[in-house]
């Protein structure tokens, strides 16, 4: 319940910044959003403004939504090598030392996340520091630290950005002549006007592009996945990173909320690849066997 509410009262507190924004341009450039140009003024305002706000809260929205502890001061010897394991593959990665939290949950699993390579976050669960040896433990640590080092939360978000951007206005442009061609409207708006029909049809486009929309970012989030391994494989040897992966297979799937499960070593399961965010372990695993994505 906690997770519902956190979740409903950071987007409603987006969706108020970008309203304000959005009445401030209205009212100091004049922009006409009856416009296809003032339409995606708008739709690019939302896009990206929503994908960024989360970025920039994001560390903070992950250790809310999964109660992780940062390591500040280690309270045992398994602390102490946490955070002098990320610490050497941080400088060996050429990135600032990142908080290093601990989060409780029975999956083995850990995440990355923050708005830069330079103030990140690198969570790993109880539940895989209880299931794995130090080397493969070490392995997961460097995957997560080559996702921090390859800027792929700030990559992931232009993506997010760009194709949230494009289901806005489409959705708007197609909604706005259907409509405009059921009422036998040629001479209004050229992006539909309102009325429920109109906002109806906006949902429904909204929804169907957005789906689409998912297998772009789904892909760039498995390539993504694959650079991560073979950074890890740099930090720690492939050997180490093939047994941790080989090891979350007898894992259940993972439990993450969906705006971190991209950046976690493990994602869920899906009955076609084009619907996950991360690469069947197997592929993770040949890959890294035949040295492809170096």
């Amino acid at each position: 319940m906690n997770r519902i509410v956190l979740f409903l009262a950071t987007n409603l507190a987006v969706i108020v910044v970008l309203s304000i924004v959005l009445n401030i341009l209205m009212a100091v450039f004049g922009i006409d959003f009856g416009s296809y140009q003032g339409l995606l003024i708008f739709a690019a305002l939302f896009g990206f403004g929503g994908a960024f706000i989360s970025l920039a809260i994001s560390k903070w929205m992950a250790k809310r939504s999964t109660g992780a502890r940062v390591i500040e001061q280690p309270r045992n010897e398994a602390e102490r090598w946490l955070l002098d394991t990320v610490s050497a593959q941080a400088r060996k990665a050429g990135i600032k030392m990142p908080e290093v939290a601990v989060y409780d949950s029975p999956e083995p699993n850990a995440f990355a996340t923050g708005p830069s390579k330079n103030n990140s976050l690198v969570a790993v669960s109880t539940g895989l520091l209880r299931s794995m040896n130090k080397d493969e433990v070490e392995a997961v640590l460097a995957h997560e630290v080559s996702h921090v080092a390859n800027g792929d939360m700030v990559t992931l978000t232009l993506i997010q950005g760009v194709v949230n951007t494009f289901v806005i206005f489409l959705a708007r442009v197609v909604a706005g002549l259907i409509n405009n061609a059921l009422r036998g409207n040629q001479g209004g708006s050229r992006t539909g006007g309102g009325g429920f029909a109109y906002f109806g049809l906006v949902i429904l486009f909204e929804i169907l592009f957005g789906m689409l929309a998912q297998v772009i970012v789904f892909y760039f989030s498995r390539q993504r996945e694959y650079r991560a391994d073979a950074g890890a494989a740099r930090l720690v040897g492939p050997q180490k990173m093939i047994a941790a992966l080989r090891r979350l297979q007898q894992g259940r799937e993972s439990q993450l909320d969906d705006r971190m499960m991209a950046f976690g070593i493990k994602g869920k399961l899906s009955r076609s690849e084009l619907m996950m965010t991360h690469p069947p372990i197997e592929k993770r695993i040949d890959a890294l066997q035949q040295g492809r994505f170096k």
